[in-house]
């Protein structure tokens, strides 16, 4: 097996030294070709916040979200906020309104706009059913009472809490966005087809379905972006025309996800020339030679190139979570250009009389090992991600594993080809002078270990005390600054407007058995406490305008509309009332309000009779405001909206649906089967609470796999075990430093740890990697790590500098998150590159891994 291994490495460096070395030119000249043509495709190139980039694999959850939709028709929205100067009710301000309520109906793609001006008025004053249907009134109805009209907008069980604040100083407009169904039916079919594949596999029919469908749907979803942004920005060039007359803030879903790439793509623009530069400051301070600073940076931006203009011509899309690769792919391909470079020039150092070839010969040769296995490691954190079930963190996972391959293959080419083409020159490498930055940490290793050690241990103990404090819990608010407009908007949506964050409920009708006989009637009536007497029943059944003509008794057992009666109002109103007391909730929309106002117009309680007249009395405009969006008759279902307040202290999502749940259930005495929760806020809890599983998750997968790649590479477990222990210490640092200091997981802070142990563990094979190399020679543990301490520790902590001072720029951004995620892992990297520069060595002095010394 040695053998055949060994014929292997002689191949494979004879086609090394037959094409970089004898024909760098053309190696170059290819490569350039290549990079050319991925440039091409960048114009293709996507940023994707949609739904399907922010959701579990398989999830049911966003299936069911759209069937909901589309039963319901009811889309997206965008809210707009008024608060004029003058008084909200004088001339002035609803003259203002009127026109930027004319002006935001005619954008395109907005269904309807719904206002104060806009809606029924029903209590301003209270008029008969028959004078409802008759004429609708609005506040744009001549005579109409103003100041009538203001307290039913703050009082009404209508629009309390939803269009006019309580200090009757800002109202909403609601833009109701047109429901693609078309788009919807397409995603269901492509997720359908998809389930199947993974279950059962397709035909050949199927999957060339499921390709068109997929490839229709992308098309549709792409279009749809463009248009959702630009729809913002036409609503806020509208909003700036009126600012002299009023303070207007936008909110909503789209705009939020708007900003939110907005934000992003600043950032990779920003941070990337930011990092560019930067990787360009490090390697003229530390080289001071053009070569060593254009080969590096050309293999960095061809790495990025490469990757970038290939994701574009596939169209693979960058998500919120994966927009961190063009950072981190920078990196990477900067640390193997530096551990590349530093070797060489360590060798030149020592064999000024060698030729180029044989320079740059052995430098491929000397480093392609320990950075091959640096890359496998690294690799092997990132593919862990795919383990996570979200979507974008698993594509995140996929490009940094075939980023990582670019970039290692680039270091070994571009370098050295680069090297080729260039005059050998007079050996300028700094030596002990430039290792004045490493050496105080190895020496602090030979003469303060028992320090380092008890340090050790109340960081590793401090570590679990804050683990078992980490949460997931976020809010949409909190991703943006305070002074920013999204964030100012969201707040007087959710403080004075009734909430943002959307959930709904939806209440199936109970499966009622067929009732045949008297004595189940009886006993039916008896079980359920909203039955009618069978005598009351028998009797009105000519009168009930929700049973069909010359139906059966068995028809007749679940009423046309179960909830839109009596007994399911009744039902409704139970769990209606106890959402407005949670502190939580702001605006609750459901039947219950029509079923108030029923009983306000009627003066007093209704009977199902009186229900079917006066829902068939309604004017369509009430309907379409007061039932057909909770009502599906055909469904025998029934839907809640609400909006939490994301400005609620404490505000814990899972919490609060698991408390609604628990509250129809046990004090309702609904069965579980009836109650589903959909919406924003679903989905977006769902995807959090996968974060925190997919994060344990893969955290236990990457070290089990690094530690078997270690084994592999150095064939002992403790020295695997000591190299690895240094980074889940830095990991374990972070995660446990965010649990104390409340600050939670999120889309982005997820693959810290797998980013710490990936980069971490590359640092430690290659310190390792040379420690064995200064041992062999020296037989000495101290001097292997001075001496290790003095080269590769140079490399190390050049690239780990710009691996936390680069991260940090991020502490511009705009996004809160994307602080969040830069901090953090500068914070990551420092602790990393720390420990593998003092407990690292330590631990290798300690328990001598590599046998007794030879001196």
């Amino acid at each position: 097996m040695s053998n055949r291994l060994q014929k292997f490495h002689n191949t494979v460096a004879s086609l090394y030294e037959s094409t970089i070395i004898k024909r760098p030119f053309a190696v170059l000249t290819f490569l350039f070709a290549l990079t050319t043509l991925a440039i091409l495709g960048l114009p293709n190139f996507k940023l994707d916040a949609s739904a399907d980039s922010l959701t579990l694999e398989h999830d049911d959850t966003i299936d069911y979200f759209r069937e909901i939709n589309q039963r319901y028709q009811r889309g997206d929205f965008l809210v707009v906020t008024y608060s004029p100067k003058a008084e909200m009710f004088s001339d002035e301000s609803i003259n203002t309104l009127k026109n930027l309520r004319d002006d935001l109906a005619k954008v395109e793609g907005v269904q309807s706009v719904n206002s104060m001006i806009d809606v029924p008025l029903i209590y301003s004053p209270m008029r008969s059913l028959a004078e409802q249907k008759e004429s609708t009134r609005t506040l744009l109805t001549p005579g109409v009472d103003r100041a009538q009209a203001k307290q039913e907008f703050l009082t009404s069980p209508i629009y309390r809490n939803m269009l006019l604040s309580p200090d009757g100083k800002t109202t909403a407009l609601l833009m109701n966005l047109d429901v693609n169904n078309h788009a919807i039916e397409l995603v269901r079919k492509r997720d359908a087809l998809r389930a199947k594949r993974d279950a059962d596999g397709l035909s050949s029919e199927e999957k060339i379905e499921l390709e068109r469908v997929s490839e229709e749907y992308l098309q549709y979803r792409t279009a749809a972006a463009a248009t959702d942004s630009a729809r913002v920005e036409i609503v806020r060039h509208i909003a700036a025309k009126y600012h002299d007359h009023a303070e207007i803030f936008l909110g909503g879903v789209t705009m939020i996800t708007s900003d939110m790439l907005t934000y992003i793509k600043s950032d990779l623009i920003v941070f990337g020339v930011a990092l560019v530069a930067f990787i360009v400051f490090v390697l003229a301070i530390i080289f001071r030679q053009w070569r060593f600073i254009i080969l590096p940076l050309a293999t960095c931006l061809t790495s990025v190139a490469l990757m970038l203009g290939w994701l574009s011509w596939i169209d693979w899309r960058l998500t919120v979570i994966s927009s961190n690769f063009v950072a981190l792919l920078l990196i990477m391909a900067f640390a193997f250009t530096i551990y590349v470079v530093v070797r060489y020039r360590e060798i030149h150092a020592k064999h000024a009389d060698w030729s180029q070839a044989h320079l740059v010969m052995e430098t491929a040769k000397a480093m392609v090992e320990p950075c091959l296995y640096s890359a496998l490691t690294t690799i092997v954190a990132f593919m862990s991600l795919v383990m996570s079930g979200i979507r974008p963190v698993i594509d995140f996972g996929w490009m940094m594993t075939i980023g990582l391959t670019v970039a290692f293959i680039l270091s070994f080419v571009i370098v050295p080809a680069g090297l080729m083409l260039l005059p050998k020159g007079e050996p300028r490498d700094g030596g002990d002078k430039s290792a004045k930055l490493t050496l105080p940490f190895s020496r602090m290793a030979e003469f303060h270990g028992g320090k380092i050690v008890l340090i050790t241990i109340l960081l590793s103990l401090g570590s679990v005390w804050g683990l078992s404090k980490l949460e997931v819990e976020n809010r949409f608010i909190d991703y943006f600054h305070s002074d920013s407009e999204i964030y100012r908007g969201l707040s007087v949506i959710d403080k004075q407007l009734g909430g943002t964050a959307t959930l709904e409920i939806i209440l199936d009708a109970p499966k009622v058995p067929a009732v045949t006989e008297k004595a189940d009637t009886a006993a039916t009536a008896e079980e359920d406490p909203f039955a009618e007497p069978a005598q009351a029943k028998a009797s009105a059944d000519s009168d009930d305008p929700f049973v069909e003509a010359g139906s059966s008794s068995e028809a007749k057992a679940v009423p046309k509309s179960y909830w839109f009666s009596v007994g399911g109002l009744d039902q409704i109103k139970q769990l209606h009332d106890y959402l407005e007391s949670l502190p939580e909730v702001g605006k609750v929309q459901s039947l219950a309000i029509s079923y108030q106002v029923a009983q306000d117009i009627n003066g007093g309680k209704l009977n199902d009779f009186e229900l079917g007249v006066m829902r068939s009395a309604l004017s369509k405009d009430i309907k379409d405001i007061l039932i057909a969006p909770y009502l599906s008759d055909e469904k025998q279902q029934a839907r809640i909206t609400l909006r939490v307040k994301e400005t609620t202290p404490n505000l814990r999502r899972a919490e609060l649906v698991e408390r609604i749940g628990h509250y129809a259930t046990e004090q309702m005495k609904l069965q579980p089967e009836q109650v589903h929760f959909t919406g924003m806020l679903t989905l977006y809890n769902n995807m959090l609470a996968s974060l925190f599983e997919s994060q344990i998750k893969t955290i236990f997968v990457v070290f089990i796999s690094i530690m078997l790649m270690m084994l592999l590479l150095f064939r002992s477990i403790s020295i695997a075990l000591i190299a690895i222990f240094p980074n889940i210490l830095a990991a374990g640092i972070v995660l446990g430093g965010m649990g104390l200091a409340k600050i939670p997981l999120d889309m982005m802070t997820t693959t810290i740890a797998a980013i710490v142990v990936g980069v971490g563990v590359d640092q430690a094979i290659q310190y390792i990697y040379r420690f064995k190399e200064e041992f062999a020679h020296c037989g000495s543990y101290i001097e292997s790590m001075h001496r290790s301490h003095a080269s590769i520790g140079r490399a190390m902590f050049y690239s780990s500098a710009t691996i936390v001072i680069g991260f940090s720029i991020l502490a511009l951004s705009q996004f809160i998150p994307s602080i969040y995620f830069g901090v953090l892992t500068s914070f990551a990297m420092f602790t990393a590159i720390i420990g593998t520069l003092t407990l690292l060595p330590k631990l290798l002095l300690i328990f001598k891994p590599l046998g007794p010394e030879k001196i």
